[in-house]
């Protein structure tokens, strides 16, 4: 991870002022990655379980790194070292420092599923009304966010990010080091499981970006049980499809299979047939409105949004149409996405091609199962397995549908090739180590 530092000046003092050194050449950019060291850089030297940054050191002085943050510093580098007692918590609350030098609405989002498509939507909403600083790629971890931090200046007049965890006590450190202002939880699904053990951990994680907001505002979706039983300490504001919300929604199926939403007694016509985009507008709506935005600039940045690479995309290939869901799976977001394919508009076979969904502990096999009980409850007509744990997913099909599982990439892609025809409309999926935009490349070559 690298950022660039354009208020060098300001940084120096803020460094001081947590660390007590002084450093003694200007920052222009901070990295944890020795690969990525540029000269002028602050390199931050981390311990993992497999690699200690402490072994780059020399490395990172021959490349031009200013300084390095260590715990454990090497005396022959003719470079500045700044010992610390743990340089991630350090880079934390020098972060921290820096995010108190700004009184601006400061937005938490987390959750299982949606919480980077939720974030991208809220920054193209609020671009009409404001100056948005917001997470960029997966800078949202304890290491991640500190770094999206120091990127906020003074332009900005909203910062929007987004939380994400993956043992326990992360998304309190990550509420420390942000001290947001603001909060959402999108949902809470069993992910992550091997990490947390069980939904109801998964739960209370999420719910620290709440506690965490004992004088601001939480936005509550009404359609999460697990959600709605939280505690809050601060203000709330609920969103939902119910109509005792403080923003009520209803969804309308036009005639052409699109959906129209109707949030707190306004039309706002989407275009798609995805319902988790609907959900992801209610919660965005909801956030705007509250935070000033005039409902017509809401619904225009609504219609203007294009989902980014892998996340819904809906993509014409000749007459065959697929639908590129490949950022990422867990069982959540996979059933959605079946349940999109099958409402999909138009004539012509309804295929799913699904990759292993990862990270899901003692409960992989279930999960991938329960994937092949809903292929077979809405009777979709190709199945085609990618992996070691989708093979649950095959072996639980049934009800006549045509169906086939791959460990080869290659042979997958070989198959598709033969069996796609005119008129189909395709889902691809699977988690992200799976890299599932290959098998559409290989199957649609550009």
């Amino acid at each position: 991870m690298r950022i660039t530092l354009p208020h060098s000046e300001n940084f120096s003092t803020v460094f001081e002022t947590v660390t007590g050194q002084k450093l003694l050449h200007p920052i222009l950019g901070i990295t944890t990655d020795s690969r990525d060291v540029k000269e002028g850089d602050l390199y931050i030297a981390l311990k993992g379980e497999r690699v200690d940054g402490h072994s780059f050191l020399a490395s990172v002085a021959k490349n031009g790194s200013s300084c390095a943050l260590v715990s454990e510093p090497e005396i022959n580098l003719d470079f500045q070292q700044v010992q610390v007692k743990d340089p991630q918590e350090t880079i934390g609350q020098i972060a921290n420092a820096w995010r108190r030098q700004f009184n601006i609405p400061v937005i938490g989002i987390t959750g299982s599923n949606g919480k980077t498509s939720t974030k991208d939507l809220l920054v193209h909403v609020l671009q009409s009304s404001y100056d948005v600083h917001a997470t960029q790629g997966n800078f949202n971890t304890t290491i991640g966010l500190p770094l999206t931090l120091l990127q906020l200046n003074d332009e900005h007049t909203v910062s929007i990010l987004e939380m994400g965890a993956s043992i326990p006590g992360e998304i309190e450190v990550l509420c420390e080091i942000a001290e947001p202002t603001h909060g959402i939880i999108t949902n809470i699904a069993p992910a992550h499981l091997e990490g947390f053990g069980s939904i109801e951990t998964i739960a209370h994680e999420k719910e620290a970006l709440f506690r965490s907001l004992g004088k601001g505002v939480s936005f509550v979706n009404q359609a999460d049980n697990r959600i709605v039983g939280m505690d809050i300490e601060g203000e709330s504001i609920t969103f939902g499809l119910t109509p005792d919300c403080d923003f009520p929604a209803d969804i309308h199926q036009e005639e052409d299979g699109s959906l129209t939403l109707i949030l707190d007694a306004h039309d706002i016509p989407t275009e798609s047939q995805n319902l988790s985009f609907i959900k992801n507008i209610i919660a965005v709506s909801a956030i705007a409105v509250t935070l000033g935005v005039e409902w017509k600039n809401v619904i225009n940045q609504i219609q203007s949004f294009s989902p980014p690479t892998g996340r819904c995309q809906v993509k014409q290939y000749n007459d065959v149409t697929v639908i590129d869901d490949t950022y990422n799976a867990n069982l959540i977001s996979s059933l959605a996405a079946l349940d999109y394919l099958k409402a999909f508009s138009g004539n012509g076979r309804r295929i799913f091609v699904f990759g292993d969904m990862f990270e899901l502990g003692p409960t992989s096999t279930d999960q991938h199962r329960q994937i092949g009980e809903k292929c077979t409850e809405l009777g979709l007509d190709g199945v085609f397995t990618l992996g070691e744990n989708t093979i649950h997913t095959d072996s639980a099909i049934n009800n006549g549908i045509q169906h086939e599982h791959f460990e080869n990439k290659n042979e997958l892609i070989d198959s598709l090739k033969k069996l796609i025809h005119s008129g189909d409309k395709i889902l691809f999926k699977g988690s992200r180590g799976m890299a599932m935009e290959k098998v559409i490349q290989g199957v649609f070559p550009a």
